[in-house]
């Protein structure tokens, strides 16, 4: 069950952060970021009733750690999203993101099967290969490399948000499942608290341009299903093979680029989610 759970979310955060990048580029990436947040704090609420309430102190620390990691995570990812091309920023992020959980969990005494362990590796090299594109092949939205050869716009944005997202992922692997949902309530007002004292001290306005509220709403709903379907799927499984199969998000992110905004998929990403295809049937096998 954890990897059906982990697979569909997945699928889940990938749409989430099409919706949010694309957005992105129309209004602040900050109001975004909150009212996104917000709007998701709805349903979880309504869900929490329904799983455990006993939420202990360290659970309560995991959560608010978690909520930082992840309204970090976001601001950087819809930012990458917004200036650099979805099927680079997207993947690259989601490198760094299931790495950490990895050694995290292997270090602690994690010990998944040869199987598995065989296709977290090719699920990685997929990853890797997604985020990849031919020598001199566009790096921006615009179809333009970095200035001077530097790095493709987004990049920096991406591995920041990859970094976050690891300690969001370890962060929220840590609670226990006694406090149902609760961790994922602490998470999301810590957000909405760092993200709105962020705009006050950047003096950002939090006000969304016309015509983007209903995205905002819907990358929002996205996010907090994805949350919800990670932090069951990392009670149920392994967080070193969770986290992978959750990380392979951007092949929703390449795809629906590749469907909507029309953005090349190159064959060397091609092979990366028919790899990620292998990756996730070793994984169940292990």
């Amino acid at each position: 069950m954890g990897i059906v759970l982990g697979l569909a979310a997945a699928m889940i955060y990938g749409a989430a952060d099409f919706v949010g990048g694309l957005v992105s580029r129309r209004t602040n990436v900050l109001a975004v970021v909150l009212l996104s947040q917000l709007w998701g704090t709805a349903p979880l609420l309504l869900a929490v009733p329904f799983f455990g309430t006993a939420l202990a102190g360290e659970d309560l620390a995991w959560g608010s750690a978690a909520g930082l990691a992840g309204a970090a995570g976001i601001v950087f990812l819809y930012r990458g999203l917004s200036i650099g091309r979805m099927t680079v920023v997207a993947p690259t992020t989601a490198v760094e993101a299931a790495t950490f959980p990895v050694i995290f969990g292997l270090a602690g005494g994690e010990r998944p099967s040869a199987v598995a362990l065989t296709g977290v590796a090719l699920a990685l090299a997929a990853v890797a290969l997604v985020s990849s594109s031919p020598r001199g092949a566009p790096g921006g939205i615009a179809g333009q490399a970095g200035p001077g050869g530097r790095l493709p716009p987004g990049l920096l944005e991406a591995l920041a948000a990859g970094l976050a997202f690891g300690f969001f992922f370890i962060s929220l692997e840590r609670t226990s499942p006694e406090s149902g949902l609760l961790p994922l309530v602490v998470a999301r007002a810590t957000a909405m608290v760092s993200v709105g004292l962020a705009a006050l001290l950047t003096r950002r306005s939090l006000r969304p341009s016309p015509g983007t509220s209903s995205s905002i709403a819907t990358a929002g709903g996205l996010d907090v299903l994805a949350n919800i379907l990670y932090l069951l799927a990392s009670r149920q499984g392994l967080l070193s093979l969770v986290a992978v199969l959750t990380s392979l998000y951007p092949a929703s992110t390449v795809l629906l680029a590749r469907v909507v905004l029309r953005e090349r998929l190159w064959r060397v990403q091609a092979a990366g989610l028919i790899l990620a295809a292998v990756g996730v049937a070793l994984i169940a096998l292990g």
